[in-house]
Formats: C-alpha cells, sequence, structure tokens
C-alpha cells in the first residue's frame, strides 16, 4: 500500500465524555464521522446539591463504545493513530500516589461548596460578592475568580479538604475529569490550560501562562498537587498495555491531550474566528466564542479563559439548565420517556403554537451562573391559570430556556469584539428540536445554523488531534472541514422576534424581584 493510500485510512477515535455518557466517533483526515456510537453512565445524588461519578464508570463506556466501533469498522485496531477525550468541566477526582481513586468524583454539577464558596471569595469591602483586594489579583493574574456557587474545583478541593481530611492527606494529585481518564489510558499525570484556568490557580497573562505559586498558596493548595500543564495538541501520552487490552487498540497509540468540552465543542461548532460566537444547548447551555485577548466581566460572571490549544482567549458564558429543563417539563406532565434527544424531541414537536397568555418560565432549576451567579437561585413557573394545560408548560419551558439565553447574550454583546454579521451555530442534543432551534432564532434576532449537533465535541477533539498529527498546520486551518456538509437554517420571523421581544420585556420587569426571593 502506497503511503499516500495509508493516509487516507489513518483513523483518530474521539471521545466527548459528558455528564450522562460519552459519545465516540471514529473521523477521518476531512473530519468526517465514519462510525459512532454512544454510552451512558451513572448519575449519583447523594445529597442536597451534590452529584458525584465513579471514574471507572467512564472508562467502562469509553470500553464499551471502543467496542461498538470496531463493530462498525473491523480494522479500527489497524487504522486508528490517535486517541482524543474531551470532557465535562470543572470535576474533581482525588488520586494516590498508586493511581487509585480516592473517593467518588464531584462532577460540574455538584454545589456542595457553595457556602464555603462564598466565604472563600467574600469579605469587606466587597465588590460584586468578592473581597476587592481577592478580586484584584484574582482577576489580574488569572482573568477571573472562582464562582459563588461552589461549582468551580478550588472550592470542591478545599471542601475535601475541610471535610474529608483522611482523603486530602492521601492525594497525590487532583484531577479533572479528562486528566484522569488520559491517566488511566497512559499513566501519565497532565492538564490542559482550559481546566487548569478553572482552578483560578493558573497565570494566564501572556507570556507568563503556568501555575501561580501565589494563587495557589493563598487558597492552601500545594502546587505538587496539580498536574502538568500541557497543550492540548500535543501528545500527552501513549496508551499503555493494560488500556490498549481494554480498548482492543494497539499498546503505544498516541494520546493527545485534548480538551475540555466548551473548549473541544467551540472549535467543532466551527465559530473559530475571532469574536465569533456559538450557542450550546445540551444538559446545561452556554454563549462561546474565541477573542484575540483576554476579556472579563465581574458583574455578570463570565470572562475568557485559557483555551487547550495556545492558551487562545475563549469566552464562557454559561448557564445551568437547558436540555435538563425539557427533561424536568416532560417528568412534570407525566412523560416517562423523558431525557434522549429523539423522545424530547417527538414530544416538543406536538405542544401547538405559541400564545401570548402562556406562562413564563425562568430555567434556575440548579441555580445560575450567567449572568447572575447565584447556586440559590430555583426555576419559576410564572402566570399560571387555571386555563394552562400541559402543552402550556411545555411550551413556556422551551420558551424560558431560548429568553435565559437571550438575557446572557444581552451581556455578552457589549464585548468588544462580538460578531454581529455572522450566523449563530446551535449545538448540543437540545439543538435537534427544531421548535426550539426557531424559538432562539427569534429570541436573539439572529440567523441561527444547525449542523452535526449531536457531534461537535468529537469533531473538535479530533481537529485537535488533526493538528497534533500534522493532518492541519492549525486548528484554526480545520475550519472549512468543520463548516462542510448539510445544515439547517433558522432565520428570525418577524411574528415570532416581536413576540420574544414582548415577552422578554415582560420578564425583565419581574426578574429582580424572582431573584429576590432567594436572597
Amino acid at each position: 500500500m502506497t503511503r499516500d493510500k495509508q493516509n487516507s485510512r489513518e483513523l483518530v477515535i474521539a471521545a466527548d465524555f459528558g455528564t450522562s455518557g460519552v459519545k465516540l466517533a471514529a473521523l477521518d483526515r476531512s473530519l468526517a464521522l465514519l462510525a459512532t456510537a454512544a454510552e451512558s453512565y451513572p448519575l449519583s445524588f447523594p445529597g442536597p446539591d451534590m452529584a458525584e461519578q465513579q471514574p471507572d464508570d467512564w472508562w467502562q463506556a469509553l470500553r464499551r463504545g471502543v467496542a461498538a466501533l470496531h463493530d462498525q469498522i473491523p480494522d479500527l485496531r489497524k487504522r486508528a493513530v490517535a486517541l482524543v477525550p474531551c470532557a465535562q468541566m470543572c470535576g474533581l477526582v482525588c488520586v494516590d500516589r498508586a493511581g487509585d481513586v480516592l473517593r467518588p468524583a464531584l462532577i460540574s454539577l455538584d454545589k456542595r461548596a457553595g457556602t464555603l464558596s462564598r466565604k472563600m471569595n467574600g469579605g469587606f469591602p466587597t465588590v460584586a460578592g468578592y473581597r476587592a483586594d481577592k478580586l484584584f489579583t484574582w482577576t489580574r493574574i488569572a482573568n477571573g475568580a472562582p464562582s459563588h456557587n461552589g461549582m468551580d474545583p478550588p472550592a470542591k478541593m478545599l471542601w475535601i479538604k475541610t471535610h474529608e481530611p483522611e482523603v486530602w492527606a492521601a492525594s497525590h494529585k487532583l484531577l479533572d475529569v479528562k486528566d484522569w481518564l488520559i491517566f488511566r489510558a497512559t499513566g501519565a499525570l497532565t492538564t490542559t490550560a482550559d481546566s487548569a484556568n478553572l482552578t483560578w490557580m493558573m497565570d494566564t497573562r501572556p507570556g507568563r501562562e503556568g501555575w501561580s505559586p501565589f494563587l495557589a498558596g493563598r487558597l492552601g493548595i500545594p502546587l505538587d498537587k496539580l498536574p502538568e500543564i500541557v497543550d492540548g495538541a500535543s501528545i500527552a501520552g501513549r496508551l499503555a498495555e493494560r488500556a490498549a487490552v481494554d480498548l482492543g487498540l494497539s499498546a503505544g497509540l498516541p494520546v493527545v491531550a485534548g480538551a475540555g468540552d466548551v473548549g473541544a465543542t467551540a472549535i467543532g461548532s466551527g465559530a473559530v474566528e475571532d469574536g465569533q460566537l456559538h450557542v450550546y444547548a445540551g444538559t446545561s447551555a452556554w454563549l462561546s466564542g474565541f477573542f484575540p485577548s483576554r476579556r472579563l466581566d465581574v458583574f455578570h460572571s463570565y470572562a475568557t479563559i485559557a483555551s487547550s490549544v495556545g492558551f487562545r482567549p475563549l469566552l464562557i458564558a454559561t448557564q445551568e439548565s437547558a436540555g435538563t429543563a425539557f427533561a424536568w417539563a416532560a417528568r412534570l406532565v407525566g412523560e416517562s420517556a423523558g431525557d434522549s434527544d429523539s423522545a424530547l424531541d417527538t414530544l416538543y414537536d406536538g405542544i401547538g403554537e405559541m400564545q401570548d397568555d402562556d406562562p413564563l418560565f425562568v430555567p434556575w432549576l440548579a441555580g445560575e451562573r450567567v449572568p447572575v451567579d447565584d447556586d440559590r437561585l430555583r426555576g419559576v413557573l410564572y402566570g399560571l391559570s387555571v386555563r394552562h394545560d400541559r402543552n402550556a408548560v411545555l411550551r413556556a419551558t422551551l420558551e424560558g430556556v431560548a429568553l435565559n439565553l437571550r438575557w446572557a447574550m444581552s451581556k455578552v454583546a457589549r464585548q468588544k469584539g462580538v460578531r454581529h454579521d455572522l450566523p449563530l451555530p446551535l449545538v448540543g442534543g437540545a439543538a435537534v428540536n427544531p421548535r426550539f432551534a426557531q424559538l432562539l432564532a427569534d429570541a436573539l434576532d439572529r440567523r441561527v445554523e444547525v449542523r452535526a449537533p449531536r457531534h461537535a465535541g468529537v469533531r473538535g477533539a479530533a481537529a485537535i488531534a488533526g493538528a497534533a498529527l500534522g493532518w492541519f498546520d492549525s486548528v484554526q486551518a480545520a475550519a472549512p472541514a468543520l463548516s462542510s456538509g448539510p445544515v439547517e437554517i433558522y432565520d428570525p420571523e418577524p411574528a415570532g422576534v416581536a413576540r420574544c421581544a414582548a415577552r422578554a420585556a415582560r420578564l425583565d420587569r419581574h426578574r429582580k424581584g424572582l431573584l429576590s426571593l432567594y436572597r
């Protein structure tokens, strides 16, 4: 076989680990999906504001998923040239010197450390809930600060240190979800800049990128408990023999460092120009995009972080509930089919036309992050009457998530350099619902484009691997491949835009009072 023909057969295996399961794909040099698979794993809620998973469940799901890819591509072992993960962020996995996991992982949904986080951040004089000198130092060095809701890793670390001192003492390294998966695959203890930045112990100033002894010391976190920061488009390690046997792949296979889910999805959305935003709507939701320099809005709780490849600034404005709200409403009206994207798509397809007197829904089911950072907030159905039925509640839920994203966009759109002249890619499981996609286009008054929405994470991770392997000169050079293929276009409809504007204005009048209910 000639080298050119061999190259055309080369495949990257990409895996995107979310909160409920992993999506996998085998992709070729054009980033075309040759085979896909999905495997679920359990999610535990052992107490109020607690959310945990067993790391081995992630690994076993990966093993099953790769086996499913093998079924579709029998010579996958020979053709695979790299494995690359992306994963949910803001998790905490404690491992000892032997590499054993010491307790279930605290995942991003875990907010048990909310009270501790507010105490950690606070003090007099206060600015946006932070002691002024702490805020100044964090924003100067790390371009942000830990959230008040306890979601970010430093609060989780301090919770373990305070409440489980024996686990803390035995912890050799403190890892994010992706970091542990790479460790399990290769034995390498690494992280990437995106995960490191969200510990708020990383210096992100240009030319100074790396762990900050000062910030770590102020939090009381020993630097030697933190893994080495490597570039996402580098080879983090090689597949170890034990892992290779588990996965049915070749020992020594390169494992690329990859990215967190936000960074991989940003790339996979195709929105890689500076200032170009995309919307993700899956379990949670976010607005995100790359910028040429750091951005920060303390008062609305969003900022750029250093992305995994080249420290390129990536703006993230996260909201806590999107698909979770759709699934919650389905359960509320007695639909046990519940959480799958296809079941929800079918359910919401038959809810009838939007009505001017539908109730207003605020999707703060798990607190909120942007533009108000407060884990105490809770969801609200406002304006219910005896004439409202199950379909009115379902319509309100779809609209509520879209209007909540409009609320976030109203703050993000003010940032210097935001591109308002480009379509808005929509990715994530909720993007398969055409009702929601059209509502979002109307709510934001922007053209929305949906292209391979469920696979943006694996495509972005594969683009990173492609840069590491020399398939592309850079991650940005993969953009044409990521923006090709079938696309669904949703243009704002004048009647829908007017209706969303009126409903948003009504919600704006009540939101301040709703916020005060929980404080």
